[in-house]
């Protein structure tokens, strides 16, 4: 004869207890404003249950010389229900300012104390005007970091080094 044993009770187990608002062990929650180490700001909008997400993207750098504007982005990541550090990539459509468009690829980590910060690649490739001329339209950077920012956007005077800094022409630089 089979019998089925009633569920027990049991504590949560050490992993699960409540800090905050936010379960341990952490989880990584894209949403939100992150900074990098150049300046440049990124706000995503709520990751859907799909795991899509948009938001905008106000580089710090340029090799332009126009005005840099906010630039929509748009991305996926990983379910993070099952994952607590998941991947996403996403692609930047720099259409404002720039003939260009920058594809991210990244792993979001969450450290003991529950920072989070984004470990990204990022592949840009600009126009050219014809196939002989590829070999200069394609930037990277691996280890590209960004971490979660707690303050308001940017100022026109605060813009990283790089190839030219940026130049935001009266436009506010808040996301």
């Amino acid at each position: 004869a089979s019998h089925s044993a009633s569920p027990q009770l049991l504590p949560p187990p050490l992993s699960t207890l409540c800090v905050g608002p936010r379960l341990l062990p952490f989880q990584c929650d894209l949403s939100g404003l992150w900074r990098n180490e150049l300046g440049s700001l990124m706000e995503i909008d709520k990751v859907n249950d799909a795991g899509e997400f948009s938001g905008k993207y106000l580089t710090a750098v340029t090799a332009t010389s126009n005005c840099i504007q906010s630039s929509p982005l748009k991305g996926a990541q990983h379910d993070t229900t099952q994952r607590s550090q998941p991947t996403f990539g996403f692609t930047v459509n720099w259409e404002k300012f720039s003939n260009s468009t920058t594809v991210f690829v990244g792993q979001c980590f969450v450290g003991d104390k529950g920072k989070e910060t984004l470990r990204t690649m990022w592949l840009l490739r600009e126009e050219v005007g014809s196939p002989g001329d590829g070999w200069r339209a394609t930037r990277w950077v691996t280890g590209h970091r960004l971490a979660r920012s707690k303050g308001a956007a940017c100022s026109a005077g605060t813009a990283g080094p790089g190839p030219v800094s940026a130049q935001h022409c009266g436009i506010p630089t808040r996301l």
